[in-house]
């Protein structure tokens, strides 16, 4: 008995020891297949695209392919690259566990609602913020397809003209560049910048629906840069070696650009097959997280900021209300989920644009710099490639950390201009935290791996978000609640929740 005793305590040493030891081993090996899968990313990004036109592209000879693929004078360009959106993962059961955990709080969030409402009012469904908030719909739908027309015609037409004065019998080319290129400027100024917003500031748009005309704004000025960046360099090589014909992308080319998912033009892009029940499921995920956000704003957001702004805002007031509006965060997670991940990966299954990577690990982030670089990997194409690398070819790369602080000033000051028109007042919040993380950038660098330096990240991030939609919300109220008669300019910029 003491035998049989001794050897089944035996099995169960080894079986516990077998048990560790695989726990262990799966352990290493996931880590060694995320180092593995990461360095292939980043190698297969910095390839050169020699090997892809046969599969994507009829085939070229190498005089032709180093014409139609113009690098920068700088350097190389973006390259594209079929591969997935990291939140795929969500087809692993342990890691859908927590999409699923997501689906179960909007669930609470709307029995909350209904039952609420049903006892305190008697209503059952009640979307009035969200009819307020998408309000005005048909003068929106005019609006972006008279934008998207101008977008469409203008400065195609433009380079297509100009593209025909660096050939044949034109002379003085310079006085053409001047001509077209002031020409093209004074649209995007006028044409694309100042009409919209003329639309929006004096329809009085509701929020949501200035962010769709805004945002398009921005999104379109962006796509027409990029085209006349990457395509004027590739006609001016052209022309120098004096062929007959410029070359000039087709329209239809261009008409691709605009709806892809991507700020850097290219001829062509790697296109898969379309599986249209994904597509489905992403609009339906969108339609979802919009929901989400409106209940979120329903139970945590209105109620507190209603009652708070009819209080006296002094400093105990805006502590707690930074304290409070950290649970509502989670919009902020909805917004990324939504667009970046369900919305672009729909458009790019519809357009079959295999090229997913939209965003990275920012969650993992130890460094605002990573996050900056990592969150909206799209905005920070465009970013990197005409604004920092643009400064540095200019300036012979003499002026790093005045390229690195004219990027954030310009994305700062775009984001508070979508802010300042969409909510109807001028209240540079978003602007200080922006310049203050970006001025943070050269202390700390990503040296810091430690995960103290993610805690950090994510306890930062969850403040700076909190007095965001804190000081934004109160400042919303109080522009409502305390209106001027004949408000002066300075009285305009002063914040009304003072």
């Amino acid at each position: 008995k003491i035998e049989v005793e001794h050897v089944i305590s035996k099995k169960l040493q080894l079986k516990r020891k077998a048990e560790f030891l695989k726990s262990d081993l799966m352990r290493q090996f996931d880590s060694q297949v995320n180092d593995f899968m990461d360095c292939l990313i980043e190698e297969s990004a910095s390839l050169e695209p020699a090997p892809i036109p046969a599969v994507f592209s009829p085939p070229l000879s190498e005089k032709e392919r180093s014409k139609l693929h113009f690098r920068p004078p700088h350097g190389q360009g973006k390259q594209f690259v079929s591969r997935r959106s990291l939140l795929e993962l969500f087809e692993v059961n342990h890691i859908r566990t927590i999409y699923h955990m997501f689906i179960a709080l909007l669930i609470l969030f709307i029995l909350s609602t209904l039952v609420v409402d049903f006892i305190d009012e008697g209503l059952v469904l009640d979307f009035d913020l969200l009819v307020y908030a998408f309000g005005q719909s048909p003068l929106v739908v005019c609006t972006w397809i008279c934008m998207f027309l101008s977008v469409l015609l203008v400065p195609y037409a433009l380079f297509h003209l100009w593209s025909h004065t660096q050939y044949g019998s034109y002379s003085h080319p310079s006085l053409y560049n001047l001509l077209f290129g002031s020409v093209f400027l004074l649209y995007q100024a006028l044409g694309l910048g100042f009409l919209p917003t003329y639309v929006v500031v004096t329809n009085s748009l509701p929020p949501a629906s200035c962010f769709i005309i805004i945002l398009e704004q921005v999104r379109l000025m962006m796509k027409a840069h990029s085209f006349v960046r990457e395509n004027v360099p590739r006609v001016l090589a052209w022309a120098k070696d004096k062929t007959p014909s410029p070359v000039v992308p087709q329209v239809s080319q261009y008409f691709y650009f605009l709806f892809a998912p991507t700020l850097i033009y290219r001829d062509k892009y790697p296109n898969p097959v379309i599986r249209w029940g994904y597509v489905a499921t992403k609009l339906l995920q969108v339609l979802g997280c919009l929901f989400y956000a409106y209940y979120v704003f329903v139970r945590l957001c209105i109620p507190q900021f209603r009652s708070v702004s009819l209080q006296l805002f002094d400093l105990k007031a805006m502590v707690l209300c930074v304290f409070n509006s950290i649970l509502p965060v989670l919009v902020l997670f909805l917004g990324f989920f939504a667009f970046l991940h369900c919305w672009l990966n729909a458009f790019a299954e519809m357009l079959r644009f295999a090229d997913r990577m939209f965003y990275k690990d920012w969650w993992n982030s130890t460094s605002f710099a990573n996050y900056y670089r990592t969150w909206n990997v799209v905005v920070h194409d465009w970013l990197y490639y005409y604004v920092y690398r643009d400064f540095l070819w200019m300036s012979q790369k003499r002026f790093r950390p005045a390229a690195m602080l004219f990027v954030f000033t310009v994305s700062a000051v775009v984001h508070e201009y979508i802010l300042a028109i969409c909510f109807g007042f001028f209240y540079p919040v978003l602007f200080c935290l922006f310049m203050c993380f970006g001025m943070f950038n050269f202390i700390l660098h990503d040296q810091r791996k430690g995960p103290i330096w993610n805690i950090i990240m994510w306890t930062s991030l969850f403040l700076g978000q909190g007095v965001i939609i804190c000081l934004y919300s109160h400042e919303w109220y109080a522009q409502r609640y305390c209106p001027l008669k004949e408000p002066s300019f300075l009285e305009l910029l002063k914040p009304r929740s003072w």
